[in-house]
């Protein structure tokens, strides 16, 4: 049977956050009635990333260069599913959340994101920050690069993740996918309840968080070096 939608996970030595997340995920497609398939890129891993994914049922492709967007846009190349859903490894996402998504692609949707919220205990300092990029989120209509969704035609025509970039690619993205939609008259849309629920495991490291946004703020360019942005690839251990 063709799935209706993909969920599409990239994923580098993942091997303690995955499984967690592809339980939840497992569940949440549970109460959609439409089939859906999940698909894990394993970019590059060293440890049991892919065979952990292919043992809870998961396609899984690879992407052997070391990039966030690589691996999204080799995960979609995959995907049969009409609908595209972009999960990151360490973010649950609840059936109620999946629903939402799925309905406002059939119902003059283009794509969109979701509220974030921490799986977990986190700093009052961190929650004031997630509260303020919630705020920024649904104003400015940006979807957080752990829940993005969007119809695969406006994904192909879009041209898809930005691989000229090692972060920061979800803003580009969404940008992209909402001129798409509003030549079609289609919405581009920030779900708010219930949130997508995400490790905090890089807030807690604040200062090395702080200092790489700020290096992209100030010099954009620098989202072209994967060194300068070599916080997002570390490994996150916490």
């Amino acid at each position: 049977m063709t799935p209706a939608y993909s969920v599409i996970i990239p994923a580098c030595n993942e091997e303690r956050w995955l499984p967690r997340t592809l339980e939840f995920l497992r569940r949440a497609m549970a109460e959609v009635p439409e089939p859906g398939e999940i698909i894990v890129c394993d970019n590059a891993s060293s440890d049991r990333t892919a065979a952990l994914a292919a043992a809870a049922g998961a396609r899984v492709v690879s992407e052997a260069h070391r990039q966030i967007s690589r691996a999204r846009n080799r995960g979609a190349e995959a995907a049969r599913g009409e609908f595209l859903i972009f999960l990151d490894a360490d973010t649950l996402v609840e059936g109620a959340l999946l629903r939402q998504a799925l309905d406002h692609l059939r119902n003059k949707g283009c794509g969109g994101g979701a509220r974030v919220a921490m799986d977990g205990d986190c700093p009052p300092r961190l929650l004031r920050g997630l509260r303020a990029w919630n705020r920024i989120s649904a104003f400015l209509r940006v979807a957080a690069g752990c829940f993005v969704f969007c119809h695969r035609q406006a994904f192909e025509e879009s041209g898809g993740f930005s691989e000229s970039v090692y972060a920061g690619e979800e803003v580009w993205f969404s940008d992209r996918l909402k001129r798409w939609g509003r030549r079609r008259g289609l919405r581009f849309a920030i779900l708010s309840d219930p949130p997508v629920r995400t490790s905090p495991r890089r807030l807690h490291r604040t200062w090395k968080m702080a200092g790489t946004l700020v290096l992209l703020v100030l010099f954009p360019f620098a989202s072209r070096s994967r060194f300068l942005c070599g916080y997002w690839y570390a490994e996150q251990r916490d």
